[in-house]
Formats: structure tokens, C-alpha cells, sequence
């Protein structure tokens, strides 16, 4: 059962690659009783195997599918079924794609330093290597008005914060 207001039907987990996002959302998700998504599960093959080389992607190569995330948000609105999406969403425009006209998307900040991004990065199996972390920081336009995560507090702690600020 959710325990989040009925005005808020989706969440946003962002952040560059390695802050945790996608362990915050299943948390997230997990304790509201919503559905998560990943957004990396939606990157089609070739932008997956750019990634891999160590080359990052374009805004070309973005567009696509930051427009199919905005379907899955809409999709799951429409229905009636609450999604925790954990997505990069570095910039402000992707992040006006993804939420387009849709209300009721709260968006959640994992925020933390490059240092403890890259020692996390460096434990990890992921097909965004530790190289293209720099990149990450440098496209990366903080959000304004968006719930901040401090990624140095342990999931169990974060999780009741970002319950108790999405009830607010």
C-alpha cells in the first residue's frame, strides 16, 4: 500500500553514474509498495555498447530514450500504478523530457562527491566504466527544487527521510 500522497504518482531517483540510485529506488519503491524501473534497462544495444568503450553518449543518442522513460512515467500515471524510475537525468533538459507535462513526479537528488562516486564505481560490475566518470560530473546541472539524498547516510536511514519529505 503506498504511503506517499496520491499527488505524487511517480519519483525520480537522479544522479551521475555510481550515487546509488538504482539501490535507493528499490529501497524507495520496496517501502512505498510501487513499482521500480531502471533506466539503464532501457538504453537500447548500441548506446549500452558506446557506453562500454568508454565514449559517452550524445544528446543524439539520449533523446530516444529519455522519450521512452516519459512513456513508462505516463504509462504508469495513467494506470493508477506508483514508479520509483532511477535515471542519470543529468541535465535540465532531460529531465524536462522525462516529465514533459506529467503531474505528480517528485524528483529525488543522490547527491554525493566524485571521491566516494569513483571508490564506489571502482566495486561495482556495470557497463559505465570508472572513466567516464569525470564526463558525468561535467554534464551534470544540479537540480533546483528537487529532494537532496546525501549518499554518505546508509539506505536504511535515507529511505524513511525521502518517505517522510515525499508526504510533506
Amino acid at each position: 500500500m503506498s504511503t506517499a500522497p496520491h499527488t505524487v504518482q511517480a519519483v525520480i531517483i537522479m544522479g551521475v553514474s555510481g550515487s546509488g540510485k538504482t539501490t535507493l529506488g528499490q529501497a524507495l519503491a520496496a517501502q512505498l509498495g510501487w513499482t521500480f524501473a531502471d533506466a539503464d534497462d532501457y538504453h537500447p544495444a548500441p548506446n549500452k555498447e558506446k557506453m562500454a568503450r568508454g565514449e559517452a553518449l550524445t544528446d543524439a543518442d539520449r533523446q530516444p530514450w529519455l522519450e521512452r522513460l516519459h512513456q513508462l512515467l505516463a504509462e504508469h500515471i495513467a494506470a493508477k500504478k506508483p514508479l520509483v524510475l532511477a535515471c542519470s537525468a543529468l541535465r535540465q533538459q532531460y529531465r524536462d523530457t522525462l516529465q514533459g507535462n506529467l503531474a505528480g513526479v517528485a524528483l529525488v537528488y543522490a547527491r554525493g562527491s566524485r571521491e566516494l562516486i569513483a571508490q564506489r564505481m571502482q566495486r561495482r560490475q556495470h557497463f559505465m566504466p570508472l572513466s567516464l566518470l569525470d564526463s558525468q560530473f561535467a554534464t551534470l546541472e544540479p537540480p533546483t527544487g528537487a529532494i537532496e539524498a546525501d549518499i554518505r547516510q546508509p539506505i536504511a536511514e535515507l529511505v524513511p527521510q525521502l518517505v517522510a519529505q515525499l508526504c510533506e
